[in-house]
């Protein structure tokens, strides 16, 4: 029987609704590789029914995923860091919205203060960007993370460089080796050509 605890990580999912059924098959690929997840939901993914799904028939698959009911407020997510309740935080899929909020040090979500929670010790943040104006709007932000310490990035490309010139979307089949690497202090090359 081994001793050895289980890894904790902090999992924060933003508005891109339609990543999500890319998305939780690699939180269920974490959990199966031994992780301990505890969930954040932004705002809008705790509140807002769309196409892809309910609210809360998210809020009940993460449960189910993690066996951990998803942290939705600022008080909820700002002791992750001090308490060192978690050891990096996944940000999948991180919208442009929010990687413009990090780039600007704005912590007024749950996603970016939970960020912040961990970047203050250090700990790596693992960003799994998915936004229609990645190339365009929020450009400026991205590029301002990627070059920031304790930033890690799955890799992402062009979404659908001819209907969605502008879209990036990550390989979130990679988000595991990439929080792997990043806790390692190693970041995997981010954009996919």
């Amino acid at each position: 029987m081994s001793t050895q605890s289980k890894r904790t990580a902090a999992f924060a999912l933003c508005g891109s609704f339609c990543s999500f059924s890319a998305v939780l098959p690699q939180m269920r690929a974490l959990v199966d590789r031994g992780w301990e997840l505890l969930p954040i939901v932004s705002i809008s993914a705790a509140t807002q029914d769309t196409r892809f799904g309910t609210a809360a028939a998210l809020r009940q698959t993460l449960y189910e995923t993690t066996g951990h009911t998803p942290l939705t407020t600022l008080q909820a997510v700002e002791p992750l860091g001090p308490q060192r309740l978690a050891e990096a935080l996944i940000i999948a899929p991180a919208t442009g919205t929010t990687i413009a909020m990090l780039a600007a040090g704005i912590s007024a979500t749950p996603v970016t203060l939970a960020a912040k929670s961990l970047l203050r010790g250090g700990r790596p943040v693992i960003v799994a960007p998915s936004t229609n104006d990645g190339l365009s709007g929020s450009a400026p932000a991205l590029g301002q993370l990627l070059q920031r310490r304790n930033y890690y990035f799955v890799p992402f490309g062009q979404d659908d460089s001819y209907k969605k010139p502008c879209s990036l979307k990550s390989d979130f089949t990679l988000l595991p080796d990439t929080l792997e690497a990043a806790l390692r202090g190693v970041q995997i090359q981010p954009l996919l050509l």
